[in-house]
């Protein structure tokens, strides 16, 4: 008999709605009621459940601790005019968190439980949705290993999680940016590519420098000569070079491929302007820059959209940028608002409704 993969549902006693305004809340600060668990052992996922949100118990020789098999990933919902939500591209997120599972030797989620699951516990929470402009419910999938044994391999058991957290307005100053000449982000034949949470450990130390010195965040530079760009701080990077767009191909695996970055080349491909996905040179954008063609900087990620750079700081050459003019980041950020926020026709079915 197959095991049904609708979760069971215990609701939480009482809500903290009571004691909360959705609007203008921090990102990342405050979590919803519920939460959906499932358990995967002996080969296979156990039925999924919904539960209170509450702390978690684990043994302190768990797997996870110490070994670092452990994924994730960040995705959003919307409240539509009307009161409907949809989620923005949740098959995409799906997708890429099975091939991070593969990369750390996990065992991928059925889409029963991730989709699935994650529309249940929506349903569940809608009241935590909020209703103003430009706010969302984030949503954090992840999974990681529970063995409770010391030993370099691939865990046997692993838990797999979905916790919700309404936000506000993601508002980002426009960032400066220290090319990061020395440390690392991801190599060929790394993780670059996936959604591991050890790729954000480790950039910690190296973005804390870039902010002693009075940089928002890093540009990591590849590991052989540190000329070619890979990413910025957790965002993919697009550069605005005449009447072109270039971007990092993802060709190396050295560079998440961003949900976000996949869905601005779309809208600018609608819009009939030339995108280049390939090697971008800091030689190259200097040379750009000096003649006056490097006219637009900005970064791409699920938290903030679309991010504008200002400046960018390549040993003791500085580029600067004036962001009110930056004209196509601007209108890719509110096509894309537009879309998620069921404000602009949703051409590509990007939305999935809860």
């Amino acid at each position: 008999m197959v095991q049904s993969m609708t979760p069971t549902v215990l609701r939480a006693e009482a809500t903290k709605l009571a004691e909360l305004k959705l609007e203008n809340l921090p990102f990342g600060k405050h979590f919803t009621d519920h939460m959906l668990v499932a358990d995967y052992a002996d080969g296979a996922w156990g039925r999924p459940a919904i539960v209170p949100y509450a702390p978690i118990e684990v043994h302190p020789s768990m797997s996870a601790l110490h070994y670092g098999q452990s994924i994730f990933e960040g995705m959003k919902a919307f409240r539509h005019p009307g009161g409907a939500i949809h989620i923005f591209r949740p098959t995409e997120n799906l997708a890429r968190f099975n091939r991070s599972a593969a990369r750390m030797e996990m065992p991928p989620i059925p889409e029963e439980i991730f989709l699935g699951g994650l529309r249940e516990l929506i349903r569940l929470e809608a009241a935590w949705v909020p209703d103003y402009p430009d706010h969302s419910l984030y949503i954090r999938p992840f999974m990681f290993a529970t063995d409770h044994y010391l030993g370099v391999r691939p865990s046997e058991t692993y838990r797999f999680m979905i916790i919700l957290c309404p936000s506000g307005p993601f508002f980002l100053e426009p960032q400066r940016i220290y090319v990061e000449e020395h440390y690392v982000r991801a190599v060929e034949g790394g993780t670059g590519f996936a959604k591991a949470a050890g790729n954000y450990g480790a950039s910690m130390h190296p973005t804390a420098l870039a902010r002693a010195k009075g940089y928002d965040q890093v540009l990591w530079t590849d590991p052989v000569e540190h000329r070619y760009v890979q990413e910025i701080g957790m965002m993919n990077v697009f550069f605005r070079v005449g009447g072109t767009v270039v971007t990092p191909s993802l060709s190396e695996g050295t560079i998440l491929p961003g949900v976000t970055r996949s869905s601005l080349i779309t809208l600018l491909h609608d819009r009939g302007v030339p995108v280049e996905e390939r090697r971008v040179s800091m030689d190259e954008l200097l040379d750009a820059y000096g003649r006056g063609e490097l006219l637009e900087v900005f970064g791409a990620g699920t938290a903030a959209s679309v991010s504008f750079i200002r400046e960018l700081a390549y040993g003791d050459r500085r580029m600067t940028f004036e962001v009110d003019g930056f004209e196509w980041a601007r209108r890719l950020k509110d096509s894309l608002k537009g879309i998620q926020q069921g404000l602009q026709e949703d051409r590509h079915g990007w939305m999935m409704p809860v």
